[in-house]
């Protein structure tokens, strides 16, 4: 029963209904179908494409993996030096606002589902959403493998989501476009989770400028 109760506590993890307020963000994606950067399936599919081969390659999924293992050990040491790692390379203030409001939303959940760590580390899981998830993927035993693969499809699934209702695309579509990508996911999380800590990084100029934009769009949906 182990393994089956860990996959179900990640679908749970990963859910769209999480409130922990995934739905409300697009990383930019808003200002990029204003000045027209994405406009169909095909420009938000390589979008999401170069998003995934470097910020999730390159640092979301590796640092999972560090704040997973951290977790395990019990160093708080490591997990504090991962975290300012992780809100250090996020692009923009909105963004590190987004990993820390995230951060806080999902601590609080899992406060509320009773994980005794979440309680008593609660300042410092509030700074990343990122190492939040990983505590709790460590404390119900979901294999880091699986952990990747279901934090890559919370990311691709919200933002297309997003997506959908901004650009606009239908349901079709949006579901094409996971359909797609599904295969990239499996071989990022693959080079995500052998990445050595030397190659760990990554620069998206476009991304950068979209959530700056964005910032001060003059209408807007989401908070990012």
């Amino acid at each position: 029963m182990t393994e089956q109760l860990a996959l179900l506590r990640l679908m749970h993890l990963i859910s769209p209904t999480l409130p922990i307020g995934s739905f409300t963000y697009s990383q930019g994606i808003e200002w990029a179908v204003e000045t027209g950067w994405i406009k169909d399936a095909n420009s938000l599919q390589a979008w999401l494409a170069s998003q995934l081969d470097n910020s999730l390659t390159h640092v979301e999924l590796p640092l999972l993996k560090r704040l997973y293992l951290a977790w395990q050990a019990n160093d708080l040491d490591a997990v504090e030096s991962w975290i300012a790692f992780s809100n250090a390379s996020r692009e923009t203030s909105e963004l590190l606002l987004e990993e820390k409001n995230r951060g806080r939303a999902l601590t609080d959940l899992l406060i509320a589902l009773d994980l005794p760590q979440a309680a008593e580390h609660k300042s410092l899981l509030s700074q990343s959403q990122v190492a939040a998830f990983a505590l709790a993927s460590c404390y119900w035993q979901v294999p880091l493998e699986q952990a990747a693969y279901g934090y890559a499809w919370s990311w691709l699934e919200n933002l297309v989501l997003s997506a959908v209702k901004i650009i606009p695309l239908g349901q079709t579509q949006g579901q094409k476009i996971l359909y797609q990508m599904t295969a990239l996911l499996l071989a990022a999380s693959k080079q995500g989770l052998n990445l050595a800590d030397d190659d760990m990084g990554a620069t998206l100029p476009a991304l950068a400028l979209a959530s700056s934009r964005h910032e001060t769009q003059y209408t807007r949906l989401f908070r990012s």
